[in-house]
């Protein structure tokens, strides 16, 4: 990237309004806590180029109608870095996110710790990943944007430990600042877009489209209450209750806490106490610092997402081996033909965080539905790769946390079984989808498109709460290699397809999954 627009130009290309936080004011002596030579002098001079007085600019703001907290770098002072005041800023900055229950967006531009305070500027990573971890735990999104360049600490708390992750082109992003790297490193390896392909990123976004896109995604991650499926119809299942313990020991159940699509948790403050003082109600934090005063679960009503109309045939296959034959079919509707017809209006997010992605086996992402906010996981009809799955597990999970239900689309014949993919983890993937469905207390709702092909397809199904089109199959192995380990002629492949009762009709008898129709008046 050729120029670095300064925080307030960033500001301003993003925000409709901008309201800047007020932040402690914090004396220090000569040149810093390590009375470092020349520091005092760098910092006037700092202030004097960029009109501001630390590496950080923190306020509220609208963007595209949606109120948040913003986080801005200015990487004219000082290279951006982080030291004690910067610190104090996002502290303040994160505690009236949890107080006014907002989103955080850092729009981050820093090469990393300030050198001139030493080991007290590198804690403050402690202290950035500690309100991060408290927002995180009080159901609020935290949505970066990575500028250049985007280094070292800031990186690695502000920008990776995000829940949604964009960035501009070009721009420079990694762990290792371009100084400090291998001297034969390849310089494209430290790029927004290597991060994109490395599965670091969820979009690469030009600024002319920035505004737009984060308010799109501030919008789907905090917004939309559209109506429930009434009781009788398709997804009209109970949302989940967890257990709390009340003051005196005594037990009682609540509405698993989240986001736009539930009630409100109770705010709280820079070391995790309830907002308002001693006497506020509690929403303990595991970590915080009092562990004797009793848990909190906020009640909510997540409901659940509605079942998609199926788009396929309406008919039921007369065989096994029929309903094999249609989730074969090149010509059944996929999962892009799902997404389409159900949502309004779709973001998807990129990556497993470990350095995968598998944009042709699996989709996931959020939409707009009637009104309020679904997350989506949904296989294509190819094999899904661990990072698939990886990234399917990281969105269930943090719809979960936000309060937003889950759709997912089965349609794989199985997991990836070559030798690749048993080294990138297949089996531990498949387990994280199968944790992250089991333990999520968001409504999951799960329609079988075409291929069910065995566990790994099984990982995303909600259970109790699975549906599946005319046009599609589950089963425990695919009728060909069951036939091949009873060593049966392959003319009996059809004969074991009916044995092994695989069509949507036998397993509604069976009581795994609920057949979906598609109804004579549009509604699902």
């Amino acid at each position: 990237m050729t120029e670095r627009p300064t925080a307030r130009e960033v500001l301003a290309l993003i925000a409709d309004d901008f309201t800047e936080l007020p932040y402690p004011a914090k004396d220090s002596g000569p040149d810093g806590p390590l009375a470092w030579q020349g520091y005092d002098a760098s910092r006037a001079r700092a202030a004097e180029r960029t009109g501001e007085t630390e590496s950080v600019v923190c306020g509220t703001a609208h963007v595209e109608g949606t109120r948040a907290v913003l986080i801005a770098f200015e990487f004219g002072f000082l290279g951006g870095s982080l030291g004690e005041r910067t610190g104090d800023r996002l502290e303040a900055a994160y505690t009236h996110a949890r107080e006014h229950r907002l989103p955080v967006v850092p729009l981050v531009a820093t090469g990393g710790s300030r050198m001139q305070e030493g080991m007290l500027a590198l804690t403050q990573l402690q202290r950035v990943a500690r309100q991060s971890a408290l927002t995180r735990e009080a159901g609020l999104p935290q949505i970066a944007v990575l500028r250049d360049p985007t280094t070292g600490g800031g990186w690695a708390t502000l920008g990776a430990g995000a829940d949604v992750i964009l960035a501009l082109p070009g721009a420079q992003v990694g762990f290792a600042g371009s100084r400090v790297r291998p001297p034969d490193a390849d310089p494209t390896a430290y790029t927004a877009e290597a991060q994109l392909a490395a599965g670091a990123v969820d979009a690469v976004v030009p600024p002319a489209d920035l505004r737009e896109t984060l308010g799109r995604w501030l919008r789907l991650l905090t917004g939309g209450t559209g109506a429930a499926p009434e009781p009788g119809e398709p997804g009209a299942t109970e949302a989940p209750t967890r257990a709390t313990t009340a003051p005196g020991g005594e037990r009682s159940t609540a509405r698993a806490p989240g986001g736009p699509n539930a009630a409100s948790a109770p705010a709280l403050s820079a070391d995790g106490e309830p907002a308002g003082g001693p006497g506020a109600p509690s929403a303990r934090v595991p970590g915080a610092a009092t562990r004797q005063d009793p848990v909190e679960v906020v009640s909510t009503e997540a409901r659940p997402a509605p079942v998609p109309a199926p788009l396929g045939a309406s008919a039921l296959p007369a065989t096994g081996w029929d309903a094999v034959q249609r989730a074969r079919s090149p010509e059944r509707p996929r999962a892009e033909a799902y997404l389409d017809a159900y949502f309004a209006d779709r973001l998807a997010i990129s990556g497993d965080r470990c350095g995968g992605t598998d944009p042709g086996g699996m989709l996931c992402g959020f939409g707009e539905r009637e009104g309020r906010t679904v997350a989506y996981a949904a296989q294509t009809g190819t094999a899904t790769r661990p990072a698939g799955y990886r990234t399917a597990a990281r969105l269930i999970r943090l719809a979960d946390r936000l309060g937003i239900p889950v759709l997912t689309l089965v349609d794989t014949p199985g997991a990836a079984n070559d030798a690749e993919a048993e080294r990138q983890g297949t089996g531990a993937a498949i387990a994280d989808v199968f944790g992250a469905v089991a333990s999520a207390r968001t409504p999951v709702t799960t329609l079988v498109i075409g291929e069910g092909g065995s566990g790994g397809a099984l990982a995303l199904a909600a259970p109790g709460n699975t549906w599946a089109t005319p046009d599609s199959y589950f089963s425990v192995i695919a009728p060909e290699l069951a036939a091949a380990i009873l060593k049966r002629p392959p003319e009996e492949v059809e004969a074991t397809a009916d044995q092994l009762r695989i069509r949507p009709q036998d397993l509604t008898e069976l009581g795994v999954i609920r057949t979906a129709r598609a109804s004579t008046n549009g509604r699902i």
